[in-house]
């Protein structure tokens, strides 16, 4: 067994004793077809992430942001659940979890499956009013800014994991966005948050919340980079929670680690559970023994 395969058996005997709180970032859905913003999918990326202040402060900087994410948006629709999700899915159904706390956006934990997650920084499939706080989602906006730009289409080569992509301007110039449809004229944004734009504070206490509860702390896909998500590895470690963390590359959180395995989240396995009429049979069973990190094209 290749040393990656020991690691994953050193967390089996952890996880199988339950209590577990897992912190996911966008490394686990890379092998969706999302990509992250600092792991190898990231490397040769320079895009610069839309901020709060920019969003709400500059109209153009907004059109921009809503002509790139009305064609992003699309392939962010389009993605589906990877063994990493049906996993962590599967960890939930089988009473092991305390709860899924995501830094990501896709909405892809709810789609495998799993319960009780907590969308740290919101979901991309729903829309908020900045002036009313009406909230809709994202296929009825879809929908009116088809209507409203039906000429607009291009072909899309990569999107940002916050639903943008890179566009040229002369095609943003004419792009028309739409106002919020309860209020009339009210400015609309994703929501989700921003870079530069604070977390609501009942939900970061309700992701401490989930920490606390835990006897262990199931780190998947992030690099702990920022503090939005480093801040409850630290409170796992203050508390003496052991933190466990699978991720493609070093994290900022290493030195709190208990456990850390340098792999890719998708995960091969040698023996399937059976799945149900939901759930393909080549789901990726919950007893992490059987399952052994892969490198892309080495199926």
């Amino acid at each position: 067994m290749d040393r990656v395969g020991e690691r994953f058996d050193g967390l089996a005997d952890l996880v199988a004793g339950g209590g577990v709180a897992v912190l996911s970032g966008a490394g686990l859905s890379t092998e969706s077809g999302i990509p992250d913003y600092r792991g190898p999918s990231g490397v040769a990326r320079r895009h610069t992430p839309m901020t709060y202040q920019t969003f709400t402060g500059d109209p153009v900087a907004r059109r921009r942001y809503w002509a790139r994410s009305h064609l992003g948006w699309r392939t962010i629709a389009r993605a589906v659940p990877n063994a990493g999700h049906r996993a962590v899915a599967d960890l939930a159904a089988e009473g092991l979890l305390t709860g899924v706390v995501t830094q990501n956006v896709d909405g892809l934990h709810q789609a495998a499956g799993a319960r009780s997650v907590i969308e740290l920084h919101g979901s991309l499939d729903r829309v908020i009013c900045l002036d009313c706080g009406f909230r809709s989602p994202r296929a009825e906006l879809d929908r009116r800014l088809r209507e409203r730009n039906p000429w607009f289409e291009a072909q899309v080569t990569a999107v940002n994991p916050d639903g943008d992509v890179d566009l040229a301007d002369e095609r943003i110039d004419a792009f028309r966005t739409v106002d919020c449809a309860a209020c009339d004229d009210g400015t609309l944004k994703p929501d989700v948050v921003f870079f530069g734009e604070s977390v609501p504070p009942d939900r970061v206490r309700q992701c401490f919340a989930v920490v606390e509860a835990a006897r262990l702390l199931l780190v998947l896909g992030s690099s702990l980079t920022v503090m939005s998500g480093r801040r409850f590895v630290l409170r796992a470690a203050k508390l003496d929670i052991p933190v466990a963390i699978i991720n493609q590359g070093p994290t900022r959180g290493d030195d709190y680690a208990t456990h850390t395995v340098d792999a890719p989240l998708g995960w091969r396995c040698r023996n399937w559970s059976v799945g149900s009429p939901a759930s393909p049979p080549c789901q990726a069973h919950l007893d992490m023994t059987r399952c052994q990190g892969y490198l892309d094209g080495h199926e």
